[in-house]
């Protein structure tokens, strides 16, 4: 072994002969200042943690249902005198005693941190070997390094390459990525200063606090070392980047491309890779104590980087990290306050859809592990597990990130109703109770929502798509009645997943909403008794409505319009539904068919209230309807209680219908579903390569065509007959004519749609948790999600039927072999609708029911409970015939 290969190992002892004339010297002075250094460390670890017990014991840690008996908050702890419990403090030290969270206490922050990260429970350093030393030409093992840049990383690197040994570059990883103060100092926009520029950055002395003299005493230090750790430092509490700029709102300090790039390099290396895991076990606690208590973030908005910085390392989901390292990690994440999340999710909202998805999965991974590696049940509930939490508050960062990073408008909002919502003329059950109601009328918002002022509904196209957010394991796991409780409650300790709903699939908020829906008619049920027992009121605690087959809607109309001036709380019960002289009891099925009458006498064409297309088989609202504002109101209304009573309706409106129920208007680029041929003809127009103003000949003035054929004109400008569309303009043009075709031409018709709707809903968190394709969903069902396999599975059978009949295999068999349009015609005779309910076809409830021997009589139904009554057809052909004939001419009479 030559002189340089004793040099590079660490462990090797100082040879004398190999150095230089008073190398050995230099060798013992180093090695002294390394024991003294070392001596430093453990007494200032001793003190950090004998001061820790103390204030466990004398001031607690906050927890008021803490199980620490060394712990003043433990309800069984018994309280000490200052001079007994530094005595305790001593004793709990020697044995390790277990240590809460730390209490807030008056010393800095970023003394506290510093000491944390740098020194363990047992007094050494945490990511230094103990007594081996570095050679003197790698500079002492870069102990003067407290935090990095790039080109100091690949300074280090190049040298530990040459020598062949990572330790030294290991052991500055270590000692910066565990440390928030340093790791919040690196990789920092870079500009050299002069002294006189960083003393001007210095906060004055008369605004420091004893945090701000402990970091200007480093800083000191650090001046003589070349001033680079003064400008991070004095950056850092100025919330200036490392350039000496001002900071915009959405900007940060820290070079993300110069973070890429070292990761890039780095994570090649398995010992390198080890050091960031390691680093970040060391980190977590100590950042998710400087946020919990010593509220860090307001007083250096720099602190951000850190967040910034772990979160670019793409090996995060990777298996070593899912144990320890990223759920610490999460929990320290998910104490950002809401500015700070805020802020995160507009950064990340610049990132490339890549990044987004990375950053999804790795916390989607996170989730997925902890579900399937635990035992979630009724006891155990998933809701209690505080990884899979803060995975799911991180990962709400990175969800609304993926919205603003979309393509997004905040723009064209419809306004609200000018005519504020009918009040209900009766007490709300708290007021009955004497007590003053908690949450006020209105659907509840996000605050990260309202903090970004921005709404998924605002996202047409988001980088990702919304499903990837689904998490189907915890959807399998989750107690959705417990959920919903605590969503209700809105406690701190309690963590709801529908403050999440963008982790939730359909089925799973459609339960939740059943349940909120259900409480709500309970609530108004009791509320009715209370009445009917303090004030003698007449007993009604159902929504009753009876109604003659004949006069089906102005019936309706006429009780619903009453009911919504007198006490629209009244729509909130449940639907009690009676036909006129017949016999039947309301136990779903009736009402069921009273949606299907009223939709199909609606919807009618010529009635004249909506327009039919047929290349799009949608209604749109029609401009010229004869109609009053209250047959508009009732089908709003009709709309809102198939929610409200989990009714399916055969309703085909575009998408745009939806939108704008959930706030948004309607813009060039809804034409394309409802109205194609238009929408077609605007886009040639932007295409249009020659002069619009001499080829086209066109004006700023439109023509519509009414009920009875007549042409009606309307300006889209003032005088928009003399003001030509030219190549110039033309944007401008194809932009209002939307308007007018989406929004102003159906005003007063959407408007009172919109109002019956809200009447039913107001109080709902539909809008907090649906966005407007899945309240299509829940209205209509899905087109999509025909799986008849599932229907056979959880088909049932009456009246001598069975699984295993011949017929009943038969029917199946049949039943599969037709083309999807006989089976959705299949679907319209057997439920009254040709979609399938939220969750498939699955959660449809059919029942095939034996309706005497072979005949030739065909299958017929009962819509209103999904009954097939079948005679039992001696062969398989007659079987297929009859069902064929009865699905295709169902309609337009009655059939024996």
């Amino acid at each position: 072994m030559n002189s340089e290969e004793k040099e590079d190992c660490e462990c090797a002892p100082p040879q004398a002969e190999s150095n230089p004339t008073g190398g050995y010297d230099r060798l013992q002075e180093e090695s002294t200042f390394e024991n003294a250094e070392a001596s430093r460390m453990k007494r200032a670890a001793a003190k950090h943690l004998i001061e820790r017990y103390y204030h466990q014991l004398t001031e607690g840690c906050g927890n008021e249902s803490c199980s620490n008996d060394c712990c003043a908050s433990c309800p069984s702890s018994h309280r000490l005198d200052n001079n007994a419990a530094a005595v305790k403090a001593l004793e709990l030290y020697k044995v390790n005693a277990k240590l809460c969270d730390p209490h807030p206490s008056k010393k800095g922050t970023s003394s506290a941190y510093l000491e944390n990260s740098s020194i363990n429970r047992g007094g050494h350093h945490n990511l230094a070997c103990g007594n081996r030393k570095m050679n003197h030409s790698v500079r002492e093992d870069f102990k003067d390094v407290n935090f990095l840049t790039e080109e100091k990383v690949y300074e280090i690197l190049d040298i530990c390459s040459e020598k062949e040994d990572y330790s030294p570059l290991i052991r500055v990883i270590g000692r910066v990525f565990s440390s928030a103060d340093g790791l919040v100092q690196s990789f920092r926009h870079s500009k050299q200063h002069t002294k006189e520029e960083l003393k001007s950055l210095q906060p004055k002395d008369e605004d420091k606090d004893e945090d701000e003299k402990e970091a200007a005493a480093c800083s000191d230090s650090a001046m003589e070392e070349g001033g680079t750790d003064l400008e991070a430092s004095s950056s850092s509490r100025s919330g200036e980047g490392g350039d000496g700029q001002k900071l915009g709102p959405d900007e940060v300090s820290v070079d993300i491309e110069a973070v890429r790039r070292v990761y890039g390099r780095l994570l090649s290396n398995d010992k390198v890779e080890a050091a960031f895991l390691n680093a970040l076990v060391y980190l977590s606690p100590n950042v998710e104590c400087d946020l919990t208590y010593h509220n860090v973030y307001s007083r250096d908005p720099n602190y951000l980087n850190l967040f910034v910085i772990v979160m670019e390392n793409g090996n995060l989901h990777s298996p070593e990290y899912l144990e320890i390292a990223l759920p610490q990690f999460c929990k320290a994440m998910s104490k950002l306050p809401l500015p700070a999340q805020a802020k995160l999710a507009r950064l990340w909202a610049r990132y490339p859809a890549d990044h987004i998805r990375r950053m999804m999965e790795t916390f989607q991974q996170l989730i997925t592990y902890k579900v399937i590696s635990n035992e979630f049940n009724s006891r155990n509930l998933v809701n209690d597990d505080d990884a899979v939490v803060a995975s799911a508050k991180c990962l709400k960062i990175v969800y609304f990130a993926n919205v603003l990073g979309g393509d997004i408008d905040t723009e064209h909002n419809e306004e609200d109703d000018e005519e504020p919502m009918p009040e209900s003329s009766e007490l709300t059950l708290q007021e009955l109770l004497g007590e003053e109601r908690r949450n006020k009328k209105g659907p509840r918002v996000d605050p990260l929502e309202t903090e970004l002022g921005a709404r998924a509904t605002d996202c047409r196209r988001p980088l990702v798509p919304f499903d990837e957010f689904i998490n189907e394991p915890l959807n399998d796991v989750l107690e959705m009645d417990k959920d919903y409780t605590f969503f209700k409650v809105e406690t701190e300790n309690k963590f709801s997943f529908m403050t999440c709903p963008f982790i939730l699939n359909p089925v799973t908020k459609n339960l939740g909403l059943y349940y909120d829906n259900r409480i709500r008619m309970y609530s108004e049920r009791r509320i009715t008794v209370l009445y009917s027992l303090v004030q003698g009121q007449q007993l009604n605690p159902y929504l009753r409505l009876k109604v003659r087959r004949d006069h089906i809607i102005d019936d309706a109309l006429v009780r619903l319009e009453m009911i919504a001036m007198e006490n629209p709380a009244d729509l909130k019960k449940q639907l009690y539904v009676e036909f006129e002289g017949e016999q039947g009891v309301d136990e779903g099925g009736v009402s069921k068919e009273f949606f299907q009458l009223v939709v199909e006498e609606i919807f009618n064409p010529d009635i004249g209230m909506f327009a039919y297309d047929e290349s799009t088989r949608l209604f749109w609202f029609n401009p010229s309807s004869f109609e009053n504002e209250g047959q508009f109101t009732l089908i709003g209304i009709v709309l809102g209680l198939a929610i409200y009573n989990n009714c399916i309706l055969d309703v085909h409106f575009p998408m745009v219908v939806y939108r704008k129920l959930m706030g948004k208007k309607g813009t060039f680029r809804d034409l394309a579903d409802s109205h194609p041929v238009l929408s077609q003809s605007l886009k040639e127009l932007m295409e249009y390569d020659g002069s619009v103003e001499e080829d086209m000949m066109i004006t700023f003035q439109i023509s519509q065509t009414d009920l009875f054929g007549n042409n009606l004109m309307y300006d889209l400008r003032e005088n928009g007959d003399k003001i030509p569309v030219t190549n110039s303009n033309r944007k401008d043009f194809v932009a209002q004519y939307a308007e007018y075709m989406l929004n102003k031409s159906v005003e007063k018709q959407f408007k009172a749609f919109r109002r019956g709707f809200h009447m039913v809903t107001n109080e709902s968190p539909l809008k907090y948790l649906f966005r407007p394709e899945e309240i299509e969903l829940l209205i209509c069902g899905s087109r999509q999600n025909l799986d008849f396999q599932a229907l056979e599975e959880t088909t049932e059978y009456d009246g001598g039927y069975s699984r295993d009949c011949r017929i009943i295999r038969d029917f199946w068999e049949t039943l599969h072999s037709f083309s999807e349009e006989q089976k959705r015609l299949f679907l319209q005779f057997t439920t009254g609708t040709d979609r399938a309910p939220v969750g498939g076809l699955g959660k449809l409830k059919m029942i095939i029911a034996k309706n005497g021997p072979d005949t030739d009589r065909l299958p017929t139904s009962h819509t209103c409970f999904n009954v097939l009554l079948l005679p039992e057809y001696t062969t398989t052909e007659k079987l297929r015939d009859r069902l064929l004939k009865a699905i295709t001419y169902a309609k337009g009479f009655g059939m024996l």
